[in-house]
């Protein structure tokens, strides 16, 4: 797991890294549903997020990034830190 502490604003977390219960965790924290992700992002379907979450299936790291981007503009640096360090 890459954390960048040096920003005191916001941490830097490896999307590569992040397990699928973290995952889920940082999903349901930003308040989003699986529907509503896809509603918000082109490219991902409610399928991708499920297997993502389940650990049955990795998304391309672009999709990882696009997910990650959407749920951390809605939680703080340290609410993400938290999960992906802890789950």
């Amino acid at each position: 797991m890459m954390i960048d502490r040096g920003s005191p604003d916001m941490c830097d977390v490896d999307a590569g890294a992040i397990s699928p219960q973290a995952w889920r965790l940082l999903r349901v924290a930003a308040g989003y549903d699986q529907r509503a992700v896809e509603r918000e992002l082109d490219e991902i379907r409610q399928a991708h997020v499920s297997m993502l979450e389940s650990g049955s299936r990795s998304l391309s790291r672009e999709r990882r990034r696009a997910l990650f981007s959407l749920y951390t503009v809605e939680l703080e640096a340290a609410q993400i830190e938290a999960i992906a360090t802890h789950f």
